[in-house]
């Protein structure tokens, strides 16, 4: 008796997904709760796991798109997972059997590894086979996969991009949007189109808070174990600027204004599927340390896909860094239902005056894009020259004043 596995519901918003990829393959042995493909929608990757154990039948194929709801794959029973201790020796026979005694007792061990030892395995690209296992029996144990070097595969993608054009040719390559950035730009588009987003511009002298960084980089970190960056100075400015201009963190509903008590920050970051926005819940409340620190987290589910929709929904204001990129200046887009987002950018050594005098400052420029439909130019200019104040004043911004 078989049992068809369908895309399960992964939230209100989210109709559809993609089959990313497949982690086993038709025709394996799968345990119960293992995983066995990656689905992917507009805001986060998935993970997909059998419901009972079995022989995996594949019904998608990778690329695919599916609704919520849709058959996926089915699991038959019967089956036998693959004997790795029988099958061992037997890949050896060829070598010397001294050789392959000493393989056996220095490496695999006589075990095989847990279903989550190996999915680890798996995503390093390392051999089981060249893992010594803790477990009884010389088993692989999730740690030891967890301590296992991760072997530096070529570059495949690259090899793979493009061939090199010829001069004169003319090659076109043609590739499928993901879901995620379709729906970036419907979303894009839809808040081009349905807010009065306007731009308001200014620079912020970084020197203050350079100083900051440059004396107390180390003890900070010696301390808390996060890196003293400049986003928690942002977002701490931003936080305290919001409590002086409320519009500034509002949102439109229907026909009424909501106004936010708190200050629920989405930072942009750049994903290898594209850009994410998660979200810091109530960052007005937090220390530097506690903002690098949630920054860095986020950072790295964003990086490994592992983000939560939680965590990218719910943001009352959003910033946004192109200057990591090399950005001097740019008009970023609301991140709707948001009213308002802060671009930051590079910072360049600039000559300004200051005291009558022309000096060199690290001098980053600022955007502030916000909906006009709900605040006005005095507030917006304000605010933004309210973060300029708190971050070229580093005692107004510790003090709040």
């Amino acid at each position: 008796m078989s049992l068809v596995i369908k895309v399960p519901p992964v939230g209100e918003s989210i109709s559809e997904v993609t089959l990313s990829q497949w982690i086993k393959k038709n025709g394996d042995y799968v345990e119960m709760d293992e995983v066995i493909a990656e689905l992917e929608s507009d805001k986060a990757t998935f993970e997909l796991t059998a419901e009972k154990a079995g022989t995996l039948k594949t019904i998608a194929n990778e690329g695919d798109t599916l609704q919520i709801g849709a058959p996926v794959c089915s699991i038959e029973e019967g089956g036998k997972q693959a004997d790795t201790k029988q099958s061992a020796p037997k890949a050896e026979s060829k070598e010397p059997v001294a050789k392959s005694e000493e393989v056996k007792a220095s490496t695999y061990a006589a075990g095989v590894p847990s279903p989550s030892a190996a999915k680890i395995l798996a995503e390093k690209g390392v051999d089981a086979a060249e893992v010594k296992g803790s477990g009884l029996g010389g088993r692989l144990t999730k740690e030891d996969a967890l301590k296992a070097e991760t072997v530096k595969k070529p570059d495949i993608a690259v090899a793979k991009k493009a061939p090199v054009s010829v001069p004169g040719s003319r090659v076109e390559r043609r590739e499928k949007m993901s879901s995620l950035r379709k729906t970036v730009a419907k979303r894009l588009v839809s808040v081009k189109n349905e807010t009065a987003m306007l731009t308001t511009f200014n620079e912020v002298d970084m020197q203050a808070i350079m100083d900051i960084r440059a004396k107390y980089k180390d003890k900070f970190k010696e301390k808390y174990g996060v890196g003293l960056g400049f986003m928690s100075f942002f977002t701490k400015a931003v936080c305290e600027a919001l409590k002086d201009f409320p519009s500034v963190n509002a949102r439109i509903e229907g026909e009424e204004i909501v106004f936010n008590d708190f200050a629920d920050i989405s930072i942009a970051v750049s994903a290898p599927k594209g850009l994410v926005v998660p979200v810091i819940r109530n960052a007005e409340a937090m220390s530097l340390a506690e903002i690098e620190a949630s920054v860095m987290a986020l950072a790295v589910k964003a990086r490994d896909g592992k983000l939560t929709l939680e965590e990218m929904t719910g943001g009352t204001f959003t910033i946004t860094n192109g200057g990591v990129f090399g950005s001097m200046m740019s008009t970023p887009i609301i991140n709707a239902p948001q009213s308002a987002i802060l671009g930051m950018h590079n910072i360049v050594e600039r000559p300004v005056a200051v005291n009558g005098q022309v000096v060199i400052r690290p001098i980053m420029y600022v955007a502030l894009s916000y909906d006009h439909r709900i605040i006005d130019g005095r507030e917006s200019v304000g605010f933004l020259v309210r973060v300029k104040q708190l971050l070229e004043d580093s005692t107004r911004l510790l003090l709040g004043v």
